[in-house]
């Protein structure tokens, strides 16, 4: 246990804050995946065949390709990316994309094609009286949308939603390979310097099933509140 001390004789103190950055990126992913997915279950729930055409290739493409690739293209395609448009205004160093911002989006994207599906799931499974009786109000659209609808989407949506944020939390390990210092950074790191792979490996499994058991009471917590009534 003295490796987990805190301190210049042990790992703790690293380790607490790799299990913070771990903690910052699956929220700022998770909120990014919302945002997104927001806008794309728009799309497929449309009558416009371009918009339903956009809304099916992003969660098509995002769903069915590794999660690694895409932090791999955003990381390092954006690098070149970013390098290309600074040498058209004559700049030819180096120039390394933000690695948190990166794995940040990158997961987000991903965990967006995951939640357009369940937001659109979500309200479809709404009763068709509800969207009619809005209407016979004669409630605007963006008023019977937020008051009526998403109130009753969230109900409806949180369960599934907890699946996506434990993958999203999950996926953060890959975001490693960005030189991102969490949890699995750290682990790998403190496994290579004291040569106790098992033990540093061991101990991170033990942090992702703690973060994943206090985030199902959480959603626990949250789908009662939600299910008041029903």
């Amino acid at each position: 246990m003295e490796f987990l001390y805190f301190g210049n004789t042990g790992w703790g103190d690293e380790l607490f804050f790799a299990t913070l950055m771990t903690i910052a990126v699956a929220v700022t992913a998770i909120f990014i995946g919302f945002f997104l997915a927001a806008i794309f279950a728009t799309f497929k729930l449309s009558k416009s065949k371009i918009l339903n055409f956009v809304g099916n290739f992003y969660t098509t493409v995002f769903r069915g390709v590794p999660e690694l690739l895409v932090i791999y293209l955003l990381f390092f395609g954006g690098s070149g990316a970013v390098m290309y448009v600074a040498k058209i205004f004559g700049y030819d160093g180096y120039i390394e994309v933000n690695a948190f911002l990166t794995g940040a989006i990158s997961i987000g994207i991903i965990s967006g094609a995951y939640s357009t599906e369940v937001f659109r799931g979500a309200i479809q499974s709404i009763s068709e009286g509800q969207f009619e009786a809005s209407k016979v109000l004669g409630l605007r659209k963006k008023i019977y949308y937020y008051k009526i609808i998403i109130p009753q989407m969230l109900r409806l949506a949180l369960p599934n939603i907890s699946n996506v944020w434990q993958i999203t939390l999950k996926d953060t390990s890959l975001i490693s390979v960005t030189g991102l210092v969490e949890i699995m950074r750290q682990s790998y790191i403190a496994a290579g310097s004291t040569r106790d792979p098992l033990f540093f490996y061991s101990f991170a499994a033990v942090l992702y099933l703690l973060l994943t058991f206090l985030s199902l009471k959480l959603f626990n917590k949250l789908e009662k509140n939600y299910s008041r009534g029903f």
